[in-house]
Formats: C-alpha cells, sequence, structure tokens
C-alpha cells in the first residue's frame, strides 16, 4: 500500500527565515554559557578578600555554580512542559528577561550568599528559555535539515566558552569583578527584540497537566544530595552527619521522585522514555560527559592561574583551544555521522576526551604550556563529535509535538551531570588536597589550620599573610597537582564508560531522513498535523 507523500510540516514563511531564527536561539544558548564560563576565569578574583573580590570560600564557589545548576535542572522538566503548553516563544522571552534582571542583581551581590541567591535566580531564567531553544529548532526545521541546525546550536557552545574566558579575563583586568554578569545585560536586551520580531510561536496541541509534586521532589532530591557531597568535602569526612544525612535524603527524595512519575498520570518526566535504548543511551552520554568535563574544568582554572600563576585573560587564552576545536567540528560531526554511525562517533569522542584526561595525570608545576593547548584542542574536538549526534538521538526518539519536554531532558542530564561532577569530582579534590597539607598545616597556629586546608587558594592567603608563609607554598601546590591527578583519573575512568555505553548502545546508523528514531518516535497522523498547525 502507498501514501502520497507528506506535504513540508514548516510553514513557508517560516522556512525562509529559519536561519535568522537559529541565530537568535543561538544568541540566547549564548549568553546563558557565555556567563558559566566567564564564571570559571573570575572564581580566583571572586575568592579573593574584599574589596577585590568577596572572600568566597572553596564552598561559597561551588555553591555559586551549583545554585545556578540545581535551579536550572530542578525546574527544567516543569519549563518545559510550560513552554509545549503555553508557547515556547513565550517561554524563551520570559526566560531571558529574568535571566537578564538576574544578572544585573548579581554584578552588584554584596557578599557570597547574595551572589549564590542571584545565581538561583539565573537559573529560574536559564530554565524557562534553555529547552525553548531546541524545541523551536525542532518546530522551524524540517528532519533532513535538524542534523545540520542541531550542531550549530551545539557549536555554540564551544564560541561561548571560547568567549567567555577571553572576555572575562579582560574585565577582571579592567574592572570590577561584577562586570563579568553585567556584560550579560546588553546582550540579553538585543537577543529580546531580535526574539521577539523573528521566532515564531509553536505549542503542543495536547499538553498535559502540570506535575507540582515531581518538580518539589527532584529539586529537594538533587539539592540535598549535592549539598551532602559539598559538604562531605569541606569537612574531609563523608561519613560525619552533616554529610551523610543531607546525601541520605537527596537519594530517598530522588527514588520517590521515580516512583511518583511512574504512577501519576501526567509526569513531568515521562519514565516511559526511557524503555527507549537510544534515547536512555543519549542522555546517559550526556551526563558522563559533562560530569567528567566540569568537575575537571572547576580545578583547571586554579591550575592556570594559582599554580602556574597565569593571569585572568591569559587563563581566558589558555581555554581557547578547547572551545575552537568545539566550534570548527560540532557543525560537521553530522558528515562523521553519515559515514560510521552515531555509536562509533560519540565512542570516538568519549576516547578523546578520555585522552585529554590523561594527559591531566602528567601534568607538573613546570609542564610545558603548549601541552595544554593540545589537551585543549584534543578534549574539544571529542565533544564536538559526541553532543551533536546523541542531542539528534535524544531529539528525535521523541514525538515532534514534545520537543519542549525532550529538549528539557537533554539539558537536565547536562546539568545534573556538570552539577554532580563539580559536587563529587570538587570533593574529592579538597578531601585530597587537605590529607596532602595535613602534616605542613599542622606547623600553623590551630586557630588558621581549618581555614588553610579548604582549598589551594585559601592556603596561598594565608601564606601571604603570616610571617614565613612563603614555605608554605611549595607543599600547597605539590598537594593540589597531587589532588588534581587523582581527580583527572576518575574522570578518565568516567569516560572510558560513557565511550562504552555509546559504542554498545547507540544505533550503528541513523534513521532516513524524516523516519523516527526510535518507538517513541511514533506518533498519530493527527498529532502530526497538529503539531504542523501549531508551528
Amino acid at each position: 500500500m502507498t501514501t502520497a507523500a507528506a506535504p513540508p510540516r514548516v510553514p513557508e514563511a517560516i522556512h525562509r527565515r529559519r536561519w535568522a531564527i537559529l541565530c537568535t536561539l543561538v544568541l540566547a544558548l549564548l549568553v546563558v554559557v557565555l556567563d558559566n564560563s566567564i564564571l570559571n576565569v573570575a572564581m580566583k578574583t571572586i575568592a579573593t578578600p574584599a574589596p577585590v573580590g568577596l572572600g568566597a570560600t572553596q564552598s561559597d564557589l561551588e555553591w555559586s555554580i551549583n545554585s545556578y545548576t540545581l535551579v536550572f535542572a530542578g525546574l527544567l522538566f516543569t519549563s518545559g512542559l510550560l513552554g509545549d503548553r503555553f508557547g515556547r516563544k513565550l517561554a524563551l522571552l520570559a526566560g531571558m528577561v529574568v535571566f537578564g534582571v538576574a544578572s544585573l542583581l548579581s554584578s552588584m551581590a554584596g557578599s557570597p550568599g547574595e551572589l549564590i541567591g542571584f545565581r538561583a535566580l539565573m537559573g529560574v531564567g536559564a530554565a524557562l528559555a534553555m529547552p525553548a531553544t531546541l524545541a523551536i529548532i525542532m518546530n522551524v526545521f524540517e528532519r533532513e535539515e535538524q542534523p545540520k541546525a542541531i550542531g550549530i546550536w551545539a557549536g555554540a557552545v564551544g564560541l561561548a566558552i571560547a568567549i567567555g574566558p577571553i572576555t572575562g579575563g579582560l574585565l577582571i583586568e579592567h574592572f570590577w569583578w561584577g562586570s563579568v554578569f553585567l556584560i550579560n545585560v546588553p546582550i540579553v536586551v538585543v537577543a529580546v527584540i531580535a526574539m521577539a520580531v523573528l521566532v515564531p510561536e509553536s505549542k503542543d496541541p495536547s499538553p498535559g497537566k502540570l506535575d507540582p509534586v515531581g518538580v518539589l521532589l527532584s529539586i529537594v532530591g538533587l539539592v540535598a544530595l549535592i549539598y551532602g557531597i559539598i559538604k562531605g568535602g569541606e569537612l574531609a569526612d563523608f561519613t560525619a552527619p552533616a554529610a551523610w544525612v543531607p546525601t541520605l535524603v537527596g537519594v530517598v527524595a530522588l527514588v520517590a521522585f521515580v516512583w511518583f512519575e511512574r504512577r501519576t498520570a501526567f509526569p513531568a518526566l515521562d519514565v516511559t522514555w526511557f524503555r527507549n535504548k537510544v534515547f536512555s543511551a543519549s542522555v546517559v552520554v550526556v551526563g558522563v560527559i559533562f560530569f567528567a568535563l566540569m568537575g575537571v574544568s572547576f580545578f583547571g582554572v586554579f591550575y592556570i592561574q594559582s599554580v602556574r600563576g597565569y593571569s585572568a585573560l591569559q587563563a581566558g587564552l589558555l581555554m581557547l583551544p578547547l572551545a575552537v576545536a568545539q566550534l570548527l567540528f560540532a557543525p560537521r560531526a553530522r558528515l562523521v555521522v553519515d559515514r560510521i554511525g552515531v555509536a562509533a562517533t560519540a565512542a570516538g569522542g568519549m576516547v578523546l576526551v578520555a585522552l585529554g584526561f590523561v594527559g591531566y595525570t602528567v601534568l607538573t608545576v613546570t609542564t610545558p604550556i603548549w601541552v595544554l593547548i593540545v589537551l585543549g584542542l584534543v578534549m574539544g574536538a571529542g565533544m564536538a563529535h559526541v553532543m551533536p549526534p546523541v542531542t539528534v538521538a535524544i531529539m528525535g526518539s521523541l514525538p515532534r509535538e514534545k520537543a519542549g519536554a525532550g529538549s528539557a531532558v537533554n539539558n537536565t542530564f547536562r546539568q545534573v551531570g556538570g552539577s554532580l561532577g563539580v559536587a563529587v569530582l570538587g570533593a574529592v579534590l579538597s578531601t585530597v588536597y587537605r590529607d596532602g597539607m595535613s602534616d605542613t598545616l599542622n606547623q600553623l597556629p590551630e586557630n588558621l589550620r581549618d581555614k588553610a586546608g579548604e582549598s589551594l587558594e585559601a592556603t596561598l592567603a594565608i601564606a601571604d599573610r603570616i610571617p614565613g608563609g612563603k614555605a608554605l607554598v611549595g607543599p600547597a601546590n605539590d598537594s593540589f597537582i597531587h589532588a588534581m591527578h587523582i581527580v583527572a583519573s576518575l574522570s578518565v575512568g568516567i569516560s572510558v564508560l560513557g565511550a562504552l555505553v555509546a559504542w554498545f548502545l547507540l544505533p550503528r546508523r541513523t534513521a532516513a531522513p524524516g523516519a523516527p528514531a526510535g518507538p517513541a518516535a511514533a506518533q498519530p497522523d493527527e498529532a502530526r498535523a497538529a503539531a504542523a498547525a501549531d508551528a
């Protein structure tokens, strides 16, 4: 039995301006990723005592990242559903406005606590905007062009990583630390105007109800779990009640979340999607790669600036190779997928990332700086061949009308993986560093030992204030590098695990253009027609 070819799903008026629409969506992605990459360069300055910085502790620095990512991850489910239900353009514009206002407030924070709170508000804005960007791409591009569009979308991450550290370095050298947040405001203004003019509205023709119980359980679970891990790192004792109690609460809340989502009629996260092997493997790979990468990025800044003595601007320039490799290779990853398939492309990319981490395990105080440049190129090329194909696999394995929810899942695993990477690997780094410095710190006055053992930056700050403090610098650098080697070794193992998942569970070949990528992608003709009408 033959059927007539389906007409183009995207209206011609929208189809003609699809690339301009993509540019506006990339602008939203740029400002969100730009902020995090800028913050990485600014962490050393924020850790400096007032009036230069805020005197943030290691825990403060981790929470300035985690407060954002946890709120982001916790609200992504609901935000994706809100966009599907009430309009993705509306969600995008609202998110960008909230993000811009929160950026302005962050630039004026007077304490680490205020900064953490305003960063959480930025997470609200990002949670509204990010699912909408990918969902809109799925609605304004036909199936055959989606891999190319998503490759450009993913490559924008590399561009933001490239611009962020350099911009942050320039701002830190010439202005106060708050300028790294203030820079977001004019970008947001331009983005909102462009989106209002160009981006079409689209909705799910049959949205489900909201799931406040599921959202609350996910937020409580993630916050409690990561708080416990960070606390264990601060105390150098994961068996302390202050560490294991919140960790246990987090695990219980997350188990309850899964139990509830399987039984409610309108779940925030439809757990039946995970029965699709391609979908499950793809989100696992996303979480794994960001777990490893964000944890190492966190300590990489301190290695470059505190151990090697480079300025914030120089640190930004040294991160440029990783970003440039992503920018160059991500839009072309679809060509590799066409030749060797999704599984081989993503697994090969994970292997390159693992090789980059192997390089980190041999860095010393005197390693030639060109080694860092090569490692950045290798890791960037690896990431560029992981993110586009797995993102296409995630979005292609779901019904079109659920693009917002699918985008939310993709970004949630990315953010949760990154947040857990900072928390877990940061805790390991802190614990190993403190243990390595224990004999040296015992020579300090008792009232300074705990503070000096928090981090490398804390040790160096005290070394500058006490007589004979320079004797602390050598042992501190040695202890930090040893801790960095341990964390990088863990990241090697995690990356290899991701490569195995990609190789054995992702499809060998992609589906033909226009064909569904998996069982979950099957949808009635009526729903497909309704989605086209709403696009």
